[in-house]
């Protein structure tokens, strides 16, 4: 499913795929495409070798060893085109040829010149190689091997450089499916796909795209959500969204950036805007889990727990954590006080910053407006700062808005008499006109206020827009509070003067 997804028919003279019973194992391509430089694609070619070259004293047979079936239903010629995850991507199945009886090759649709290096050896080791013992199931219907030649380039070296090594990595359990007609379903399914939609900004890279009218491009507004472009097979876990760019962390643990370029907070270290996802090569050896987007700065978390930031740090104090105003292009680490701690996860407003650990502190930094940052004043603070009022409590979740900010606090209830236990409050501070912090003024809040209206439902996520507050219970109930003008609060009674659960479809 994934190369049907991704089809590269000019490198189909490269594929080939290993099958057995009624799977196969798909290396079309990618020992082309994973490889971003030699040492990798050698990497690669152990592996493979080892994978298939284990014992030579017999060739694979293709006869069937059904007993009672008719030889037309598993025949080689048959059985190829029912399993090939392509259905035949090299042209018709009558390239299929008989060689010598005991090999099933698909001929290239080129004529294949010598070959030399590392192509040779490749087509060598698959043409009279055997597979190890145990590698198909006992008693297989038919093993068979397709074999292309790798032919064409001056050499393997020249190869792999003249490919956009960049635009062509993808990653290993990406790549590696089991296409068959029983289990590709499954793996086309697993694949995180994007869709995007909304304004077209910068060169059409977020929204519609750019579309050509004559000589010139018109950017689009996509009102529909359409399916990312991307030169790279994407497996993706977690993607966030700023005014006009984008960033998005895979399976793998890379993390992909891509909109308008202002400031750094793309990460690549160049001043131009990138149209499609493209690798932050600055973090391509850390496993990120988790990225969120500012409006001009951009946050990714470890999956050990550190902080990286980056973008434009001249428009406000302390916006990146490091301590000072200075832009950073590509990824830096935010040490001093979370030096050594674990970030669970993270939030970013314009201008401030919000990070949760695993311990269940929160941390904030940037423009303190309003009190927006929750340390009781209205200071800008460079380097994150716990907030001293929810200590000793433990923070779940945090987000943070243009000029407010919420969490979800766990705090104990129950008297001596019953058992304690936690029940997770919603806590807001910061600006609070048009009802946005939930407690039925206007008034701003310089540290974590519980919302008082919401004191028996049990929360666990909060998020923040512009003048809105959303927060969802345990049980699945959804209230929000602030400005109701465009319906976003999602309840026609609602005045925003107090939060109110959502109703309509949601009710339930």
């Amino acid at each position: 499913p994934i190369f049907q997804r991704y089809p590269r028919p000019e490198k189909e003279y490269q594929s080939f795929s290993l099958i057995y019973n009624d799977r196969s194992l798909d290396l079309v391509r990618i020992f082309f495409f994973i490889c971003k430089d030699m040492d990798e694609a050698e990497v690669w070619f152990s592996g493979l070798k080892a994978l298939i070259s284990r014992s030579h004293q017999r060739k694979w047979r293709t006869e069937s060893r059904s007993d009672g079936i008719p030889s037309e239903v598993n025949s080689p010629r048959t059985y190829t085109r029912r399993s090939s995850p392509l259905h035949s991507p090299f042209g018709s199945n009558d390239s299929l040829q008989k060689d010598g009886g005991d090999h099933l090759r698909l001929h290239s649709p080129y004529e294949s010149p010598p070959k030399n290096g590392l192509g040779k050896a490749f087509s060598d080791v698959i043409l009279y190689a055997v597979p190890p013992k145990g590698f198909f199931p006992p008693e297989s219907a038919s093993g068979s091997v397709h074999s292309l030649s790798s032919g064409g380039s001056d050499s393997v070296h020249g190869h792999m450089k003249t490919m956009a090594m960049d635009a062509f990595r993808v990653s290993l359990s990406s790549a590696v499916s089991s296409s068959s007609q029983g289990s590709g379903h499954d793996d086309g399914d697993a694949l995180g796909d994007v869709f995007i939609w909304g304004e077209g900004t910068g060169d059409g890279v977020l929204g519609g795209g750019l579309d050509k009218v004559g000589s010139c491009g018109i950017k689009m507004d996509s009102l529909l959500p359409k399916a990312l472009e991307s030169a790279v097979v994407l497996d993706v876990q977690n993607i966030a969204c700023g005014g006009r760019h984008a960033a998005l962390v895979t399976k793998q643990g890379e993390v992909f950036s891509w909109g308008e370029e202002s400031g750094g907070r793309l990460g690549h270290g160049v001043d131009s805007d990138v149209l499609q996802p493209k690798l932050i090569d600055a973090l391509s050896n850390t496993n990120i889990e988790l990225v969120a987007c500012g409006e001009y700065h951009t946050c990714a978390v470890t999956l050990s727990g550190d902080l990286y930031t980056w973008g434009d740090g001249t428009y406000n104090f302390g916006l990146l954590g490091h301590g000072n105003e200075v832009s950073h292009w590509v990824p830096k680490r935010v040490n001093g006080p979370l030096e050594g701690i674990h970030v669970s996860s993270i939030s970013c407003g314009p201008w401030h910053t919000a990070v949760v650990t695993s311990a269940g502190q929160l941390f904030t930094f940037g423009d303190g407006t309003f009190g927006v940052l929750g340390h009781g004043d209205q200071n800008s603070v460079s380097i994150p700062r716990e907030v001293e009022s929810l200590k000793g409590l433990r923070t779940v979740r945090a987000a943070c808005g243009v000029w407010h900010t919420a969490a979800v606090v766990e705090v104990m209830v129950g008297n001596s008499s019953s058992s304690n236990c936690s029940s997770g409050k919603l806590f807001t501070w910061g600006d609070g006109d048009k009802g946005r912090l939930g407690h039925g003024d206007k008034e701003a809040k310089l540290v974590p206020t519980c919302v008082a209206a919401l004191v028996e439902p049990n929360f666990c996520q909060v998020a923040c827009g512009h003048s809105l507050t959303v927060a969802l219970t345990t049980s699945g109930h959804v209230y929000t509070m602030g400005s109701p003008v465009y319906g976003q609060l999602g309840n026609p009674q609602a005045d925003g003067k107090v939060p109110t659960r959502v109703e309509g479809k949601l009710s339930k």
